[in-house]
């Protein structure tokens, strides 16, 4: 997806991207059920379950979580973590209930917006809040962690909007991890400026599949200090 419109098919097994992201030592795998999240349920449970199986790493999904049931579903097929948005927003009992029975580690809100305002039902509709007020009111719930994903940018590969996400950190005290932007190895180190803010995280899709940076070369980097940073991914 590149700013929320169908963009571009990297391979026809999602299973086995899964399993080459392990393979360039990933500790960990987002993963949207697209189809799911326009349908408003899971759609492609199979291919989530055998990238279940794939890796031995852990697994957050998002995309089509909007009851518990389907929350249930998802937790069945092996995934950690669970990440809901539209449910936020339009059940947030339901929401406050899911955290009371799976914590706030397995339960975390996804936050989708364009122009600071979030977007809802697989980013077709606008709940008309701001980003911000969604946040807050997530935090009152129970919700301790947030996936921030800037439409605008997301799949464009130009850079992350960091001022929206350090604003978000600093008001809302809710740990994020930032999605949407990532070029290269740049934009990590400049998202890593905004740790003490509690910003811990980042998603990284395109990016990766279009080679921006060999993720083993950068790690050796790291460990050897052989870099203006010792980034932490």
């Amino acid at each position: 997806m590149v700013q929320g419109v169908e963009g571009f098919a990297y391979s026809d097994a999602p299973e086995d991207m899964a399993r080459l992201c392990r393979l360039e030592n990933a500790k960990s795998l987002h993963v949207t059920d697209i189809d799911g999240a326009r349908a408003g349920r899971l759609v492609n449970t199979e291919t989530i379950k055998r990238m279940v199986e794939k890796v031995d790493i852990p697994i957050a999904l998002g995309g089509g979580l909007r009851d518990a049931d389907e929350v249930k579903k998802a937790f069945d097929l092996g995934v950690y973590r669970v990440r809901v948005g539209t449910m936020v927003i339009q059940n947030p009992d339901e929401a406050r209930s899911l955290i009371e029975t799976y914590t706030a580690s397995r339960i975390i809100l996804g936050i989708d917006a364009m122009d600071g305002i979030v977007a809802t039902n697989g980013w077709e509709e606008s709940s008309g809040l701001t980003a911000m007020t969604v946040a807050l009111n997530a935090k009152a719930l129970g919700f301790t962690r947030m996936v921030y994903t800037d439409i605008r940018m997301d799949g464009t590969m130009r850079g992350m909007n960091l001022p929206m996400i350090k604003e978000l950190a600093q008001k809302s005290g809710l740990r994020i991890t930032a999605s949407g932007g990532v070029g290269g190895l740049e934009d990590l180190l400049r998202i890593q400026e905004l740790e003490p803010y509690g910003v811990d995280s980042v998603v990284i899709g395109r990016a990766l599949y279009q080679n921006r940076f060999a993720c083993q070369a950068l790690w050796r980097m790291c460990e050897a200090r052989d870099y203006p940073y010792t980034a932490k991914v």
